[in-house]
């Protein structure tokens, strides 16, 4: 069974879904009403990250207590967005900026305590423009996100 072809498929799903929408608080409300924690989407994803990390090609670089790497990057298949997940435990990681935007996808693990950047499970939206200093607290968790084009510019603030 190839994994990571299967988390692609589900990913192009996915970014069929939200492809040309606008990244704000109505994207965030439908992805966290349609991909809800416990949905059979939802818990696909989580699935598609675990096995990725543990067959290795997921999260396989490490740098300052957090484990991230680009799985996919933006393609047409992927709707212009690529795909990105980080492994982080009670940790800030680097300060920076989203051109046209960010859309995380927050998996808790251990007990489902995590937060990141305050959110439960679940998904966040950040506007084009928006900036911040991602922060996993109360526990370890997965975050997938996607940006559109790739884009990120990491700051010194």
């Amino acid at each position: 069974m190839d994994h990571k072809q299967d988390f692609h498929r589900q990913l192009a799903g996915l970014t069929a879904e939200i492809a040309g929408r606008p990244l704000d608080a109505a994207l965030d409300g439908w992805l966290n009403a349609t991909h809800a924690p416990g949905s059979a989407g939802y818990e696909a994803l989580k699935a598609g990250c675990l096995a990725g990390i543990a067959e290795g090609w997921l999260c396989e670089r490490e740098g300052g207590g957090i484990r991230y790497g680009r799985v996919f990057k933006a393609e047409d298949a992927l709707h212009g967005f690529s795909v990105d997940v980080v492994d982080m435990q009670d940790i800030a990681g680097p300060h920076h900026t989203h051109p046209q935007g960010e859309i995380d996808l927050i998996l808790p693990l251990d007990d489902g305590a995590a937060t990141f950047d305050g959110r439960p499970a679940g998904w966040c939206v950040y506007p084009p423009g928006s900036a911040h200093r991602p922060t996993v607290a109360q526990g370890r968790a997965l975050v997938l996100y996607l940006l559109p084009e790739g884009q990120i510019q990491f700051t010194k603030a």
